[in-house]
Order: C-alpha cells, then structure tokens, then sequence
C-alpha cells in the first residue's frame, strides 16, 4: 500500500496558524486547474519522425484520455489506491496518459527496474508485450498498439492480456475515484527512492526545463526516470510539450520552429 503521512491535530493547528495549506496538492488538483484555465490550449503535441505521425492533445482531450484509462485500471482491472502499476513504454504519448491515469486513481508507478517485479498490473508496447504477457495470468497486463489514434493491434494479443485499443474506448469521459489519493499518498518508486504526489508536484513547480507557460521540444521518454519532468513540469507550470519519438537530428530544428517552441531539453543543431 501506499505510504501515507498522517497529521494530528498539533501539526494541523501549526499549519493552521502559520498560514500554511493542511491538504496537499494532488495530480488530479493539477490537471483539473490546468483543465479549467486553459482547456483547449495544447498539452502534448506528439511525433514520431519515422512514421510521421503527429499527435495533439489540449489540456482537455488529454484529462478524457485519462479519464478513460484511469476508467480501465479501477474499473475494469480492478485496481486500487496504493497498488503498484510499471508504465513500460517508450516515448509514446500514451505514456502520459496512462502516469495520470494512475495518479489519478492513486496507484504508485514503478519506473524502470526498480522493484518491477513487484508491481500489481503493467502497461506495456509492442516491444515489452512478450516480457509481459507470461504475467497475465496474475496480473493485469494491458498492451498499446501504439499505432495512431491508439487503435487495437492488427494481429491480437496473447491470452489473457488486455488490448488497450479495444477496452478503452468503452470507457467514460469523466472520472472520479472512489477513494481518492491524498498528496500525502506514494506515486513514484524509482532507484533513488519514493516520491508522493505532493512531493512530484513541488518538484515539477521547481524545475528548470522550460520559462512557466513556455513549450518544452524533447526526446526523453516521459515514462523514464529521467524523462519524467518532460512531462510533469509543462503540465505544472502551464506549458506544453513537443515530444518527439525516433527522432531525426536533421528535423529537429524545423520541428522546433513549426511547433514554435520556446525551450529544448537538448541543444539545437549548430
């Protein structure tokens, strides 16, 4: 289960009393503020060089997607506050999705390796599907296709895993936990240790990859642990993302201008 801090009434009354806010920001709080500013301004503006997909959601297509994964991860798997769930995909931007799907419901996601044996469900690609399929029988395994508009795989799944491009789409628009996650609540594991909602937010307020309100052009897988804040800090700080999979060198700086980016989290072709 998730690692919760409870507050007695002495910490309550000095929060009170210094003027401090008692209940934490949670990725829920962030997105439907996000979600009430800006609905349709750009999130995620996805491409793939080598296929030449192009992919954007607003602030408002973004929170339906999550709303519907998360439908998928508590309602149809089964899945609740606490348990542990492995986003093992690549730059994609179904990744987000499903990270907000989870903080959502208020599962912790176990990035990488760290403890990815002990999780209580998996999202997996095309490339990861044969690691997890075996696990189906125990787990929830659900696959992304990956392929544009997030439709099914053409040739099917293995037994018994779940195929995000059929179930999804029969999922609601909206979503609200039954018992929802606190900011106090565990939503990352990675090498280095745990971070809380309120404590993955606090980060993202306090990054340095993109001017608040700015649009950040990236490589970094977002389901990384080294990726991550590609997608936290736009999302925080009011901003968008370009995020770029297979990425051309040769196309990069055109891709920047096009989508009228303002930072990069690598350095442009000289």
């Amino acid at each position: 289960m998730a690692a919760r801090v409870e507050h007695g009434p002495e910490e309550d009354l000095l929060a009170s009393t210094l003027g401090c806010v008692t209940t934490p920001t949670t990725f829920a709080d962030v997105l439907a503020s996000r979600v009430s500013k800006a609905p349709g301004d750009p999130l995620i503006t996805f491409y793939d060089h080598a296929s030449g997909e192009r992919v954007e959601l607003s602030a408002v297509t973004y929170a339906n997607w999550v709303a519907k994964a998360a439908g998928l991860l508590s309602e149809e798997c089964d899945l609740e506050r606490g348990q542990r769930i492995s986003v093992d995909l690549p730059p994609h931007w179904l990744g987000p999705v499903f990270l907000g799907a989870a903080w959502t419901v208020g599962l912790v996601v176990v990035l990488d390796d760290a403890g990815g044996a002990d999780v209580d469900a998996v999202v997996c690609g095309p490339d990861s599907l044969e690691r997890w399929a075996p696990r189906a029988a125990e787990i929830p395994v659900l696959a992304c296709s990956l392929l544009p508009m997030g439709v099914r795989f053409r040739d099917g799944v293995p037994e018994g895993v779940r195929d995000v491009g059929i179930e999804v789409w029969s999922q609601p628009d909206a979503f609200t936990a039954w018992d929802p996650p606190t900011g106090d609540d565990a939503a990352l594991v990675v090498d280095s240790g745990t971070l809380t909602q309120a404590a993955l937010v606090e980060t993202a307020a306090a990054g340095s990859l993109l001017t608040d309100g700015g649009r950040l052009l990236t490589v970094a897988n977002p389901t990384s642990p080294s990726g991550l804040a590609t997608f936290t800090e736009p999302l925080v700080r009011d901003g968008s993302v370009v995020l770029v999979a297979s990425a051309d060198p040769e196309r990069l700086d055109a891709t920047a201008e096009q989508e009228r980016v303002t930072d990069r989290d690598q350095p442009a072709r000289s």
